[in-house]
């Protein structure tokens, strides 16, 4: 039969030959009898798929797998309690509201001819909407923002980036909410306790409060930390969803498992409950104290001494100490002949803890290093800490080193020996990557952290300006850091980020106080002796 012409016709999944010879009533009749062929085929193809599947060793592991993962959720869900649901509730509702500010942006970037920016695109799941949403949630969301400010190995530069603003100033508590705690917690009148307590708050964190007071009998200047209302069931509802979470997410995409996420979300469930643990706070703070006088180091540092007697679970009466951050250069030089001498000390004492204590201290800014009156440094806040395995000591012993001598191929191979990797790194070519980031920490802007320190009226300000910009341009240049080593294909563990980031604190504070000193390469500073001699008191404690 002649063909006067044909065209393209699509019918269900076919494509066909269409004879514009054909009548319509013919045509409909031979694309529904292709199409129902069609939909055979398409229906055969997938019960082939689904025979694979569920005869597949994938399929058979994640049904073994299937009753933890129930058994799992149902204990979560016990464990959680009635808060779980109020927290649901609570959530639903700032999805709502940070919704509606994403529409709301949406609707005026659409009024533009601008195309659509990719953090709109991104939605809720974008760092600044996700930001946002965590702070409309509360404590212990804010305290995960913290987290992921501060794990720059974990997460994207961008989100680190943006969630550097959970720092900022947290809502303070009504004094008579804060009475009332101490009142449940110290089982008696705190009158009988205290003789003072000052109702304006000395500070004001996510999770805590901090008063000025006194002692009654002894008249002792002390600092009360009082865990906030209700911060500790929210926070076991609202990391429990998230395990929860992860957990059914690696289920249903095994391949997450590569990424560790349920590791992570444990990591920092475990890490937030030991914070609002003060118990625990309380032993770290004493582990510190005692490294100090094994050392004979009680006249060049202190921590503050902890007053058991009026302290628990969430209160925290501690020694009152009196200085200014190391910041704080017009100070400084007004209480010690020389700056250099005393950031000597701070850096020999928390070298020498790395090892010596179960934990070290992990958040040495500005606001918790300080120089006290009497000449000692003060370490404060013990609320989060790291602990270093020996083997990767080990390796940022060779990185210390390294970076000393700027040997940047013997930096290259330490990382190399800390991250985890399955390719083949090419040291040489990493090692002129690092040396390129590198040479620009002396570019870092110190002017502006003193003029602040000056141009301010209070303490209070002065820290708070000056750890604006401290975290972030040490976040910056150690996330420059975390992109090269990651184009290499390696993944650091959570305690080398945390001892760089102690190390970009000390580099600021070596060249604000001691502008001519190499901080690493030192006499003076002691970092083999001290681990050596730290490692003995360790052993000895145990």
């Amino acid at each position: 039969m002649a063909v006067s012409a044909t065209r393209v016709a699509s019918c269900g999944r076919l494509t066909f030959l269409h004879n514009s010879q054909f009548s319509a009533s013919t045509w409909r009749f031979q694309c529904k009898k292709l199409n129902y062929r069609s939909k055979g085929l398409v229906l055969s193809a997938q019960y082939s798929q689904a025979q694979e599947l569920f005869s597949s060793s994938r399929f058979q592991d994640s049904l073994q797998k299937l009753p933890k993962l129930v058994e799992d959720i149902v204990q979560t869900s016990i464990n959680t309690g009635p808060g779980g649901a109020i927290r649901l509730a609570q959530g639903v509702q700032a999805v709502v509201g940070v919704g509606g500010e994403w529409l709301s942006d949406v609707s005026k970037s659409t009024n533009s001819s601008a195309a659509l920016p990719s953090q709109l695109q991104l939605g809720l799941l974008s760092p600044v909407y996700l930001r946002k949403l965590f702070e409309r949630m509360g404590a212990t969301y804010i305290k995960l923002g913290q987290f992921i400010a501060s794990a720059p190995t974990l997460f994207p530069k961008e989100y680190v980036e943006e969630f550097q603003k959970c720092f900022d100033k947290a809502p303070v508590v009504p004094f008579q909410e804060i009475q009332a705690i101490l009142r449940e917690e110290l089982g008696r009148p705190i009158d009988s306790v205290y003789e003072y307590i000052d109702t304006t708050p000395l500070a004001s964190a996510s999770i805590a409060q901090v008063h000025g007071a006194r002692l009654k009998g002894s008249q002792e200047d002390v600092v009360i930390k009082v865990l906030k209302p209700g911060i500790e069931d929210i926070l076991v509802a609202d990391m429990n969803f998230v395990y929860v979470v992860a957990r059914i997410l690696e289920f249903l995409n095994p391949e997450l498992t590569r990424t560790s996420l349920v590791g992570i979300v444990k990591d920092i469930r475990e890490s937030m409950l030991e914070e609002v643990d003060f118990y625990k706070e309380a032993a770290n703070i004493e582990s510190f104290r005692r490294y100090l006088e094994e050392m004979g180091l009680t006249r060049q540092a202190t921590a503050p001494k902890v007053y058991q007697y009026c302290s628990s679970k969430r209160v925290l009466t501690m020694e009152r100490l009196y200085g200014v951050p190391l910041t704080d250069l017009d100070s400084i030089s007004s209480l010690v002949p020389s700056p250099e001498t005393s950031l000597i000390t701070a850096l020999n004492v928390w070298f020498g803890s790395l090892l010596a204590c179960d934990t070290f201290h992990a958040d040495v800014h500005a606001g918790n290093l300080w120089l006290l009156r009497d000449g000692r440094i003060g370490f404060l806040d013990f609320g989060i800490v790291g602990r270093i395995s020996p083997r990767t000591w080990a390796a940022m012993e060779v990185f210390l080193t390294s970076m000393a001598t700027q040997e940047y191929e013997s930096m290259a191979s330490a990382l190399i020996e800390m991250g985890a990797t399955n390719k083949d790194v090419d040291a040489r070519t990493f090692a002129k990557d690092l040396e390129k980031i590198f040479s620009s920490i002396q570019d870092l802007d110190t002017e502006i952290v003193i003029a602040t320190a000056r141009g301010t009226n209070t303490n209070a300000t002065a820290v708070s300006a000056n750890l604006l910009v401290d975290e972030r341009q040490m976040n910056a240049l150690f996330l420059d850091v975390l992109r090269v080593s990651e184009s290499y294909g390696l993944r650091f563990p959570r305690e080398f980020a945390l001892l760089m980031k102690q190390l970009l604190y000390f580099d600021r504070y070596t060249r604000l106080l001691a502008p001519n000193m190499n901080m690493l390469q030192d006499q003076r500073i002691t970092i083999a002796s001290n681990r050596r001699s730290s490692s003995s008191y360790r052993d000895g404690s145990d």
